[in-house]
């Protein structure tokens, strides 16, 4: 009988990746997305046909309210989206407090609900200079807390904990995964902006591989 688990799916790259990775090792996936008040909604639009597409049980929640206690973010206020790349200073306004650790709490209820005893999310390296969530030790700690939090342990896994986005990249196209079917930039306009430190890091990633993204750009 296949091993259920959760996957917090955001319709981007990484998330696309673990995804499909939790599906191949066998598991029973539950997808599940959140609207927590981000700029556009285009990610959960793609999400939504993925899941569909691959017959994945997928869940968009509406947590937006939070943002009336947690702004200041540019991903969630009328803040203008830095351009360049994660490792600049400018990027760290595109945090938004306490998300993960608000996303990952809401996922393991679920988890425990669903009686499912893992719980996916796709932090990496690249995430590590800027966001704080997506650290070793706040994985670390989470995964803690959440074996003992309810009288079913749920784990927290992040598969690509300590790659970088070009080697989930790798994984994923020798996964032979389509990446037309992911959004990453973070304005939601027809085409990706190609100036964001999203978009830098996401074409990064494909030069690396020496391989063509397959979405649209503006620039």
């Amino acid at each position: 009988m296949a091993e259920k688990v959760v996957v917090i799916y955001s319709g981007g790259m990484d998330s696309f990746t673990v995804l499909n990775k939790a599906r191949m090792q066998g598991h029973e996936v539950y997808a599940l997305s959140f609207n927590y008040g981000q700029r556009h909604v285009k990610e959960l639009e793609v999400a939504k046909a993925v899941c569909e597409r691959l017959g994945v049980d997928h869940k968009i929640v509406d947590i937006s309210a939070i943002n009336q206690l947690i702004g200041g973010s540019s991903l969630t206020d009328d803040i203008d989206v830095p351009e360049g790349h994660y490792e600049e200073e400018s990027m760290k306004s595109t945090i938004v407090p306490n998300r993960n650790m608000i996303l990952l709490s809401l996922a393991v209820g679920y988890a425990v609900s669903l009686k499912a005893n893992k719980v996916y999310y796709g932090a990496h390296s690249g995430d590590h200079a800027i966001y704080p969530d997506c650290r070793p030790e706040f994985v670390k700690k989470m995964d803690d807390v959440c074996r003992i939090a309810n009288y079913d342990e749920v784990e927290i896994v992040c598969p690509y904990l300590d790659s970088s986005k070009i080697d989930i990249l790798r994984d994923g196209l020798a996964m032979d995964l389509d990446y037309s079917q992911t959004w990453t930039c973070y304005n939601g306009r027809e085409q990706a902006c190609g100036k964001c430190g999203a978009c830098q890091e996401r074409l990064e990633a494909f030069a690396e591989n020496n391989a063509t993204d397959p979405l649209p750009y503006e620039s």
